[in-house]
């Protein structure tokens, strides 16, 4: 079956991706990062972090790849706007891509992915194409991905469960695996990494601003994404649930106490 990006590539997916520093989705990675390093940042989307990553490893030569032509002109705007010199951004998948020139190397001192491997239907050979373009002998592969079945909320919200339940079908429909957090360390160990390192961290909305705008988003996405199509068309749910249940994240989101945790999964592994 060929691979289907659950979540598409719309206005209310990408409201989300450009929220990404690399602060608040590379903060595990930033302390192997020196200024000068060369990195590859695989499913880079409209590059926030690419950019972030770029600036901190100036000169280093910093690619970027994403499958969406229409992604990587956002990313190299976003590098033009930023003045970002030392980064490249190129459409296609990086694992069949010729990254390397005659002027530049194929490897890179880090290979970075970010929320990537939850999309691919074989993750552990995702991380041996990652290994396979980094440095040998010192090379990092590092990868960071979220774990929906261990996402938490309060109040609780049976809308917000329901939107967990139809999200987790529709990617297991996909081949993908909603769960990737919690499986990075076997799948490192199974993809010949050594020297893994995991560990985990959260992004948390607490404040009114930070769920509504959380909640707005994936009211949004429910009703006009990818996933929203693939929801429908696999039956896993009819187009007038899925407004219900954006409407029921709007009004989770003005509760007082409406707290929400996204947990993810990291590694940090050598070549």
């Amino acid at each position: 079956m060929a691979e289907i990006y659950t979540h598409g590539h719309q206005e209310s997916v990408l409201r989300s991706h450009r929220w990404r520093t690399a602060a608040n989705s590379a903060g595990y990675l930033l302390d192997e990062l020196t200024a000068g390093m060369s990195l590859l940042d695989v499913g880079c989307g409209p590059g926030t972090i690419t950019a972030d990553l770029a600036a901190l490893l100036a000169p280093g030569r910093v690619v970027g790849v994403d499958v969406s032509q229409d992604v990587i002109e956002d990313a190299r705007a976003l590098a033009r706007d930023r003045a970002v010199t030392n980064l490249e951004l190129v459409a296609g998948d990086f694992r069949t891509l010729t990254l390397g020139t005659a002027g530049e190397p194929r490897h890179f001192d880090v290979v970075h992915a970010h929320q990537v491997l939850q999309h691919l239907q074989d993750p552990v050979d995702g991380l041996r194409a990652m290994a396979r373009l980094a440095r040998p002998g010192s090379g990092i592969v590092a990868a960071r991905d979220s774990d929906y079945s261990t996402f938490a909320w309060a109040p609780d919200a049976a809308a917000l469960d329901r939107w967990r339940e139809i999200y987790i079908a529709v990617t297991r429909h996909n081949g993908a695996e909603a769960r990737a957090g919690r499986f990075l360390l076997g799948w490192a160990q199974r993809a010949g990494l050594s020297d893994v390192r995991y560990t985990t961290s959260t992004w948390t909305y607490a404040t009114p601003d930070e769920r509504a705008w959380w909640a707005n988003l994936w009211a949004d996405r429910t009703v006009g994404s990818s996933f929203a199509e693939q929801a429908v068309a696999y039956g896993y749910a009819t187009a007038d649930e899925l407004a219900s249940i954006a409407e029921g994240w709007r009004a989770w989101a003005t509760e007082a106490d409406a707290v929400f945790v996204v947990l993810h999964g990291e590694i940090v592994g050598r070549v």
